[in-house]
């Protein structure tokens, strides 16, 4: 199951970044994905690597399941117990989590304690970094040169006709 939002419900300028924080905007919420990520499927484990009140936790994996974002497996039958590992809809937060990291090591930590790399096919080790790429041309863009178009349903939201007069 996948979570969705009536925009029109949300506060403010209706849009999909919103319905997104409604999912994922808490700070556990992305701890938890970045947990998960890393191979802690289990609570006891994830409880350990994000640090969150055990209360706190449950209502964020139950929630997390319920958005899509994470799926239980069960591991064990007597005493019966499930761990939690991410869905597709979970794997799409992983650029955001790598965003979120450069980000931190820039703005946030004095000193950053971990780095991403990649050694493809044997290559030499080299760091990873979150930018935008155009899908189709795959040059790198940034947001001066990201144009913004109103889909029907953002121009209904916006209190527009569906579809533009000509």
């Amino acid at each position: 199951m996948t979570a969705s939002f009536d925009l029109a419900r949300l506060p403010g300028r209706p849009c999909s970044i919103a319905a997104a924080l409604e999912l994922v905007g808490e700070r556990w919420s992305l701890l938890v994905v970045r947990e998960v990520s890393l191979g802690n499927h289990r609570f006891s484990d994830i409880v350990r690597g994000t640090g969150a009140p055990r209360d706190r936790l449950t209502a964020r994996l139950n929630a997390l399941v319920a958005a899509g974002v994470l799926e239980r497996r069960q591991y064990s039958d007597a005493p019966p117990r499930s761990g939690y590992h991410l869905t597709p809809s979970g794997r799409d937060l992983l650029p955001v989590l790598q965003a979120l990291l450069q980000w931190g090591d820039r703005w946030a930590a004095e000193e950053p304690p971990v780095r991403l790399t990649h050694a493809p096919n044997g290559h030499e080790e080299h760091a990873v970094d979150a930018e935008w790429v155009c899908r189709t041309c795959g040059e790198p863009v940034n947001a001066s040169r990201v144009g913004r178009v109103l889909t029907p349903a953002g121009r209904v939201l916006s209190g527009l006709p569906a579809e533009e007069d000509a």
